[in-house]
């Protein structure tokens, strides 16, 4: 038999943390972890796997032999098995071969706290450890300002495999190549934040990322973890924070995996009605057992703690959230008190966002949520779930449907614009055109705009010159800012190609330009969760198809109007505020864009006439299709 030599990372308070879901760290004692015993480099060992009668390491360092390396049981009752074996080092390949006492099962797992995996499809864990030096000190101090819910959000969202490829390679660009063409790309284009579909290792490319196997490993497929660092810190370096997603809801049934582990349901729920997502053939974790929630919490804690992640944004909480979830009626059973909540899920998550915010303020979760469940980004104090931001879905479901519509239709379906603003400042909202807009026969933004070329992108152009203005933060799918026509695949490039015709130039333009002017006038970031942020103009002109609006900061205001049918609109009057000059600021129609070029004087009179209840008023012209934006000049 090979040699184990005793040793531990728990101490008896690690061990009660643990027992009751209260050890957030969990990574610092479970897994592999390179140190020396006695002046002997080796590898310490740990897992957890109350089930087992025996747990063997097994790898390249003993033929993957069982039994050489067989782990000691902790004498606690707490599961843990664990043991040092010498001159095992960084690179080694492992699982852990586990006796159950379940009927005699015998699983063959890696391991869950693996901070490094094997390349898909091959599913060994990885010994490994990185002394990576950080360089993003000034990030890191004033980030706080940059994730601050009154500060601009504009977010990248991008799936690494198929955002650029090495065409003569037909291949992903690797994690240092990212960190020098995405990042120069995100910089020019002026988004503030990256979010970045699932990085944990996954076994199946065209899950996305969401069927998530090595939790606390960013995938092998584009580099070492170390090179994942360099990106995070290269982008800090550039003053970009970035988000990841992060998917506690169900985790797939490789046999690799989570599932099963011991022989028992053991991160899962034993319950197929509480513990199997009919949709996603995948299994859900089981919220209830304190050391699952342990492992969760300590999962999102590391992303923060050693990648210096600056928010995650939680996937799929709806189905989370609910019991009956995607299930007929006969499929669930309701909560103790009757109702379709999943109360467990509901404190799990209450539990994740105050440890997230006690050990991190300056960073944000977000959650993908897409019912009317309240309080969603309300403190848990107050009794909310304690999320930073919620996707704003209703919005995005309207404003799509919206404008699918021919504009000579559009003035029957002007609530469909306006319906938003009747509940925007229930939560903190971000607007979001992601990934799932642009899949599975739904077209690209860009293709669900009607009519010819010409009004397709004017179309593209006033719908993001409305969502910029619109209050919340904002989420673009990478390919959105240069006008994608192809619905997004993730096997292929996006179409770079596209950016030698002037249409797509300027789309890609008028994106840069709303990013900058977002975060240049507070106007429009300062209160943009507070009904004191918007006020309307005019919602009511449903025969023109025109909208305008004020975003209020706590100094100055900024006017937009929006036209919605490719009708200019001459000397068309609005009501506003004070008196002074009006100075536009912006039109989507402008040349630069590839517009038509109608604009406005430098400065227009405000005079003394009441107009939509206000005391003064001016004359503007509004472009077709176009959205114009305005400051008051005194």
């Amino acid at each position: 038999m090979g040699t184990i030599i005793p040793y531990s990372f728990f101490s008896e308070f690690d061990i009660n943390l643990f027992k009751i879901g209260k050890h957030y760290h969990l990574y610092k004692k479970f897994g592999s972890h390179i140190i020396t015993v006695n002046g002997v480099k080796g590898t310490y060992f740990a897992v957890w796997a109350p089930s087992a009668k025996s747990v063997s390491v097994i790898g390249d360092f003993n033929y993957w032999t069982e039994g050489e390396h067989q782990l000691n049981v902790r004498w606690d009752s707490s599961g843990i098995w664990e043991g040092f074996i010498p001159n095992v080092k960084k690179g080694n390949l492992y699982k852990y071969k586990i006796h159950s006492n379940h009927n005699d099962v015998i699983t063959e797992k890696a391991d869950p706290y693996a901070r490094r995996c094997e390349h898909p499809p091959k599913t060994a864990s990885v010994v490994w450890d990185d002394e990576y030096q950080w360089e993003d000190i000034k990030w890191m101090k004033k980030r706080k300002k940059h994730n601050a819910l009154n500060a601009p959000y504009s977010v990248y969202e991008v799936h690494l495999g198929s955002w650029k490829k090495k065409a003569e390679e037909n291949r992903a660009l690797s994690y240092t190549e990212l960190a020098d063409e995405l990042v120069s790309y995100v910089k020019e284009m002026q988004f503030t934040h990256v979010e970045l579909m699932p990085v944990m290792e996954h076994p199946y490319d065209p899950s996305w990322g969401y069927q998530i196997t090595g939790y606390f490993a960013p995938t092998s497929r584009f580099g070492y973890p170390e090179e994942f660092k360099l990106l995070v810190d290269k982008l800090h370096q550039n003053d970009i924070g970035i988000i990841l997603d992060w998917v506690p809801s169900h985790f797939p049934e490789d046999a690799h995996g989570l599932g099963f582990f011991d022989g028992t349901c053991l991160y899962e729920h034993p319950d197929k009605q509480k513990g199997y997502h009919p949709d996603w053939k995948s299994l859900i974790f089981n919220y209830g057992r304190n050391e699952v929630k342990s492992f969760l919490i300590s999962n999102a804690i590391f992303w923060l703690d050693q990648y210096h992640i600056d928010g995650l944004r939680v996937d799929a909480v709806a189905s989370m959230l609910f019991l009956d979830y995607s299930r007929e009626e006969g499929e669930w059973e309701p909560n103790i008190y009757g109702g379709r909540e999943n109360l467990e899920a509901i404190t799990f998550m209450k539990e994740l966002n105050e440890e997230v915010y006690r050990s991190f303020p300056d960073v944000q979760t977000i959650a993908e949520e897409s019912t009317s469940f309240p309080m969603v980004s309300k403190p848990s104090y107050l009794g909310g779930l304690g999320f930073g931001m919620k996707w704003m879905m209703g919005w995005m479901h309207d404003t799509l449907l919206y404008f699918r519509k021919e504009p000579v239709y559009r003035k029957h379906h002007q609530n469909d614009l306006t319906f938003s603003m009747t509940y925007a400042f229930t939560e903190n909202f971000m607007l979001p055109f992601s990934h799932d807009e642009v899949v599975h026969g739904k077209s690209s933004i860009f293709g669900r705009m009607p009519g010819d070329e010409w009004q397709q992108f004017a179309n593209l152009r006033v719908l993001y010159s409305y969502m910029f203005t619109h209050p919340g933060t904002k989420l673009l799918f990478m390919g959105a800012e240069i006008g994608q026509r192809e619905e997004w695949n993730f096997q292929e490039s996006l179409d770079w190609y596209i950016l030698q015709y002037d249409y797509h130039i300027g789309i890609k333009e008028l994106i840069k330009d709303l990013n900058i002017l977002y975060r240049n006038y507070p106007a429009l970031y300062q209160e943009q969760f507070e009904q004191s942020g918007f006020e309307w103009i005019s919602y009511d002109d449903h025969e023109n198809s025109v909208i305008a609006y004020l975003r209020k900061g706590k100094q100055n205001s900024l006017i937009i109007v929006c036209n919605f049918t490719p009708i200019p609109r001459t000397n068309y009057r609005i009501g506003l505020p004070n008196n002074g000059k009006l100075i536009q600021l912006f039109n989507s129609d402008a040349k630069k864009y590839n517009g038509g070029g109608i604009s406005n004087p430098k400065e227009i009179n405000i005079i003394d006439e009441h107009w939509h209840s206000r005391e003064y008023s001016a004359e503007i012209s509004i472009p077709p299709l176009a959205s114009v934006i305005f400051k008051i000049k005194d």
